[in-house]
């Protein structure tokens, strides 16, 4: 996930300071990536040390505010015009769990898919209904549809999750029957009698 891009996105609204920052990103995305200040602060020190924001002035309270310059603006741009890519997958924890659970002694793979598809259900039951809450709410405001659009993610992801799950579960079955079944002898070739039918 792309904090950077998400606060260029933000300051390029206009001048904000961290804690700003950090309830914006969290409202806009549901806090389903919640982030902690320091986290933005630290995020905002790179991206000022790579010039792609500035200080930009303080409040009363001491806030110090910063501001998207134009070397962000056109880092921005980039960020939104050029796709995410697939080259390298990110690591998904439920994958590396899967195939270490195959390959380890005195594992119940079975149990283990079973484990994760009750919960993966209910996360998506959960998202469905987050779902349906956020179309009854939705006032038109951007920050509604960008919510909206995080938990469609959300649920497609479960789903495709849950679906890969079933694959697991067919693909186990599948090799234990294998494993099962006695092994088959060679057949044995045709004999040949050295004679040739007349016909």
């Amino acid at each position: 996930m792309s904090i950077r891009h998400g606060l260029l996105a933000l300051l390029d609204q206009g001048p904000r300071y961290g804690y700003q920052l950090r309830v914006e990103f969290e409202a806009r995305t549901g806090a389903t990536w919640p982030l902690n200040v320091g986290q933005v602060y630290t995020t905002l020190g790179r991206l000022e040390r790579d010039g792609l924001v500035a200080p930009h002035g303080e409040d009363e309270d001491g806030h110090l505010f910063y501001a998207v310059t134009e070397a962000g603006r056109a880092e921005l741009r980039s960020w939104f015009e050029t796709p995410v890519p697939r080259d390298s997958p990110p690591r998904d924890e439920l994958a590396i769990k899967l195939a270490m659970a195959v390959t380890v002694p005195g594992v119940d793979v079975a149990a283990v898919v079973q484990a994760q598809r009750h919960h993966s259900m209910k996360a998506l039951q959960d998202y469905t209904r987050l779902k349906g809450q956020a179309l009854n709410a939705d006032s038109g405001r951007e920050d509604d549809l960008a919510w909206l659009l995080v938990l469609e993610q959300l649920i497609f992801q479960t789903e495709a999750e849950i679906r890969w799950l079933d694959h697991c579960e067919t693909r186990l079955a599948r090799r234990r029957v294998q494993e099962a079944a006695p092994p088959q002898a060679a057949e044995a070739p045709p004999v040949r009698t050295g004679r040739r039918s007349r016909i």
